[in-house]
């Protein structure tokens, strides 16, 4: 029963964590969805409207999805639901075939999670949870942090009171800046008031609360429901003097109800044109919600599975867009949020969706006059924590690569929109590691004096020998490598009238393609007209496992040593007679 279990706990992994279940976790999951709940109501309303949706979509997509990634996901504390960056992608890709407030625009919506989700599940069940290597960190920051100015500048308007579009940071400032002399008055005051409150809150709450008496965690549970009291604030002050009759937009009636469960309209030609979106917005959610996942379950020691969390993911985008909702994914503040409140399993995400059901259904009539400036408000002060510019910083002084990269992507995304931002990370990404890979490092090495050990010539006081040119290659060898180390070899060579032999050290050598298995074979060649012999010492089982099912081991007129400091002592006397004087 117990290997049973096992095995589909792979696939069901709430099956392990249930077995364990008990009260203390039941009451820490408990009051983590509290709390989580209370930040989610104003976040999912404000998200809703970030992707041009009615407030309510985001309740939707705040309660099935959370069932769905418990059901699958791996990490225990992932909280999933709507975030910023994957509404402002929704948004765009669904504003490209339909117009924002039509009913076309809502499906296309529902379909993008759909899409995204299914193709998750398909690259789960292929086991391709490698996939989020396709975007390198530095541009998944770029990214984020361009994404973070683009909203947050996109927001000005409803704290203004004023009617400005645009897809890129210069539309947008642009069309504010024709717009501002339209400011409504009691609006701005609003929004900067909630701006102002909410900042206060985040920076100072939780100090001064404790400084009155506070615990620590009640002040912490006061702090995350600081968006929650804005709102109710607001609300009430546009109730009791009438606010929305004098010009202040609010959000409107919102149903007391939930969607019925329905499949997407699944358009052969609306597919074809979201279906590029839809990955790119779930490989950035994915990307996203592993990296969260790592790192908070190495706090405690616990391990997600990236291929189990495309299919946690999948199942909850799915059931987001069957529920009338839009695309998910793992936030990361409201994750850490879930982390610090003591969340221990993913049943507190459940928890949690119950929360949400409940206001749906009982509470969303009470919100019609909650102003629009308030929402903006709380996406502006949710999203500032992604911009850290900090990071530039760290990237510029560690690589200037990585910097440019960086660099390039938040231009892209400010200037371009956010989709081309997306492709071009990629695009960046695969480009740098291609840069990479096609200028492998090789050092010219030495014997450390009194030790076995050989070392870059440049960063050690090595001993040399004259005949016997030592390499070491830092990469594995392929096609866009190949003809740079085979230029590289011949040069260093040719420098070199002296060098009779030449021993590759390939240690650092994890995998030979056949372009460069060619090379080799060129080298040999070449090594062989220069009066020069080719040996290699070092090599790994599985890439020599390669090399015998080649010819290349017959032609080699050199050996294969199984240290490089043999290689050495056999080549040249003058290193051996050298060590054997060493005490």
């Amino acid at each position: 029963m117990s290997n049973r279990t096992g095995a589909l706990g792979r696939y069901l992994p709430w099956l392990d964590w249930g077995r364990q279940y008990h009260r203390e976790w039941f009451a820490n999951d408990m009051i983590a969805a509290v709390i989580v709940t209370l930040m989610l109501i104003p976040q999912s309303l404000a998200y809703a409207m970030l992707a041009n949706l009615p407030p309510q979509i985001g309740l939707y997509a705040s309660i099935l999805p959370l069932v769905a990634y418990a059901l699958f996901g791996t990490s225990r504390t992932l909280a999933v639901g709507p975030v910023a960056v994957a509404s402002l992608m929704s948004a765009a890709a669904a504003g490209h075939v339909a117009m924002p407030g039509t009913p076309a625009f809502y499906e296309a919506s529902i379909l993008l999670a759909f899409l995204g989700g299914a193709m998750l599940v398909v690259l789960s069940l292929i086991r391709a949870g490698a996939i989020g290597n396709l975007l390198s960190h530095p541009v998944v920051s770029g990214f984020i942090i361009a994404s973070a100015v683009l909203i947050a500048a996109g927001q000005i308007k409803y704290l203004f009171g004023v009617s400005a579009k645009g897809d890129t940071l210069v539309a947008i400032i642009a069309s504010l800046s024709g717009a501002l002399a339209a400011t409504h008055t009691i609006t701005l005051l609003i929004g900067a008031a909630c701006l102002i409150f909410l900042l206060a809150v985040r920076k100072y709450g939780k100090a001064a609360l404790s400084a009155a008496g506070l615990s620590p965690r009640a002040a912490d549970i006061a702090v995350k429901a600081g968006p929650v009291l804005t709102v109710i604030v607001s609300t009430l002050v546009v109730s009791l003097f009438n606010l929305q009759t004098q010009g202040v937009k609010v959000v409107g009636h919102i149903p007391a109800s939930l969607p019925s469960l329905t499949l997407p309209s699944l358009n052969l030609a609306q597919v074809k044109s979201l279906l590029l979106p839809a990955f790119l917005i779930a490989l950035i959610g994915f990307v996203e919600s592993v990296s969260v996942g790592h790192t908070l379950g190495a706090k405690r020691r616990q391990r997600i599975d990236p291929n189990q969390e495309l299919m946690g993911l999948g199942a909850a985008n799915i059931a987001s867009a069957l529920s009338g909702g839009y695309s998910v994914t793992g936030g990361f503040a409201r994750s850490v949020v879930n982390f610090d409140a003591g969340a221990e399993t993913p049943l507190a995400g459940v928890f949690t969706a119950v929360g949400i059901l409940i206001v749906t259904v009982a509470f969303t009539p009470y919100l019609a006059n909650l102003p629009q400036a308030t929402l903006a408000a709380t996406i502006i002060v949710a999203v500032l924590s992604l911009v850290r510019f900090d990071i530039l910083r760290e990237v510029w002084n560690y690589s200037k690569a990585d910097f440019a990269a960086v660099a390039a992507t938040i231009i892209v995304v400010l200037t371009a929109g956010v989709e081309l931002g997306v492709l071009a990370g990629v695009i960046l990404s695969i480009l740098l590691l291609l840069a990479k890979i096609s200028k492998p490092h090789i050092a010219v090495t030495g014997r450390v004096p009194g030790t076995d050990h050989y070392r870059n010539i440049l960063r050690h006081n090595v001993i040399q020998s004259d005949s016997v040119l030592s390499l070491r290659v830092d990469e594995s060898l392929y096609f866009p490598n190949a003809r740079y180390l085979e230029d590289a070899l011949l040069a260093l060579v040719t420098e070199r009238p002296g060098v009779q032999h030449v021993v590759l050290q390939a240690s650092a050598i994890n995998d030979i393609d056949s372009s460069a298995l060619e090379s080799l074979e060129s080298i040999e060649t070449s090594f062989k007209d220069m009066g020069v012999t080719l040996h290699l010492s070092e090599v790994k089982g599985p890439v020599m496992d390669k090399l015998r099912n080649t010819h290349f081991l017959t032609h080699l007129r050199g050996q294969v040593f199984l240290s490089h400091d043999q290689a050495m002592k056999a080549l040249d006397p003058a290193i051996a007679a050298d060590a054997a004087s060493q005490p």
